[in-house]
């Protein structure tokens, strides 16, 4: 019999391993809610049924995010945001500092923009293609940055500037590599705040920094620390989800020839390659009072992590769950939440997934490994660092 004890599921190893899917769906099945004594972060509830996952992300009146949404700050540390970043809230406050951001990323916002978006993935695969082989990360991590930079109305000038330190705050090869993106970016960042509030554009940073909660402007720091988090959500998952689906689709050609013949449409793909991938693993919730959650007792103030990968692959909620069908319908994953804190970017995201998906098909008649995966490490968003392949141009 398995416990937490023996599959550790804070271990970032784990997450590439060949086993862990048998792994984890023994620890589901014995129970939907396991205790885990984790190295850093001391005793956390470990979520992994689809139910228990959903009844914990739709309460956020008693499953709180203010005391951190992510494991890794360590035991009894609260996180410098808490209570000033979306991530970091609960409703009411959650929604007054989504509010000013809400219109750049609605689905209507987001059509407007579809065109460049896929131009500009079809001129990246155009480029992959010219060169043969690439890394894959290098590749369709462009494409979100490049939007990025137009919803914050990055100067043109400051552009080259902007993807480097991102660049360096995402993809760099070590935590200190990206600790120094982000000490590069949030200053930045800061500058670009005050400017727009003397001068106002339209544009995410302007929206957000002359927005006013309750009748007032919201302090800098709490706009540039939105920012940023708006900016980690948006890079790092469209980055590692489009890396981690396009090396699952070289993995099997089978799929590959059906979205190349039009038999799946892509929006059903793009939903059932995020729940596959599932690269944000963990979210965390601190519990508001005493409570039962799979029929263990939860007491105020304990931890809970809610496992999204092993929800996204529960029997009692997916068909065929281990099987990739790319026209599951329904297809209600978790992969960009549930309840107040759906991320905010979905339908932006399904749109450069789409868009990234889609010129890899039209540009390339295959795409096969050049060299090892090497992942990342990482309990808080999985994905390959790099991912070396060698394109047959179509």
């Amino acid at each position: 019999m398995l416990s937490t004890t023996t599959v550790d599921l804070t271990d970032p190893d784990l997450w590439a391993r060949p086993d862990t899917p048998a792994l984890v769906a023994e620890l589901r099945r014995e129970a939907a809610v396991h205790r885990t004594d984790t190295v850093d972060d001391g005793p956390v509830w470990s979520v992994l049924t689809y139910r228990e996952s959903a009844d914990v992300l739709r309460n956020a009146a008693v499953f709180s995010s203010e005391s951190g949404s992510l494991l890794g700050a360590g035991e009894g540390n609260v996180p410098v945001g808490s209570g000033r970043m979306m991530a970091l809230t609960d409703p009411p406050r959650h929604r007054e500092l989504r509010a000013p951001a809400n219109p750049f990323f609605s689905k209507g916002g987001v059509r407007g923009a579809a065109r460049s978006i896929a131009e500009r993935a079809g001129e990246l695969f155009d480029q992959a293609v010219e060169q043969g082989e690439v890394d894959l990360v290098d590749v369709v991590s462009a494409l979100p940055l490049a939007v990025m930079c137009d919803l914050l109305d990055v100067p043109e000038q400051d552009r080259d500037m902007m993807v480097r330190v991102c660049d360096t705050a995402f993809l760099g090869r070590t935590p200190e590599e990206r600790r120094a993106g982000h000490q590069q970016l949030i200053p930045y960042l800061m500058h670009q705040v005050m400017l727009r509030r003397s001068d106002p554009r339209d544009d995410l940073i302007s929206m957000m920094a002359t927005y006013k909660v309750r009748g007032r402007l919201m302090p800098i720091e709490d706009v540039v620390l939105n920012l940023d988090n708006i900016v980690v959500g948006g890079v790092q998952t469209v980055r590692h989800t489009a890396a981690m689906g396009l090396h699952t689709l070289t993995q099997r050609p089978d799929l590959w020839q059906k979205l190349q013949r039009g038999e799946v449409s892509m929006d059903s793909a793009v939903d059932e390659l995020l729940r596959w991938t599932s690269v944000g693993l963990h979210t965390l919730r601190t519990a508001t009072r005493d409570i039962e959650l799979g029929g263990r007792q939860i007491r105020r103030g304990d931890r809970v992590a809610v496992w999204v990968w092993s929800a996204n692959r529960d029997p009692e909620a997916f068909e065929q769950p281990e099987e990739i069908l790319l026209d599951r319908s329904p297809n209600k994953h978790l992969a960009l939440g549930l309840g107040a804190h759906y991320c905010i970017g979905a339908p932006l995201a399904k749109a450069e997934l789409s868009a990234l998906y889609t010129a890899a098909l039209e540009k390339a008649a295959l795409i096969e490994p050049a060299g090892p995966v090497v992942y990342n490490r990482s309990i808080i968003n999985f994905g390959p660092d790099h991912l070396p392949v060698r394109l047959t141009p179509r």
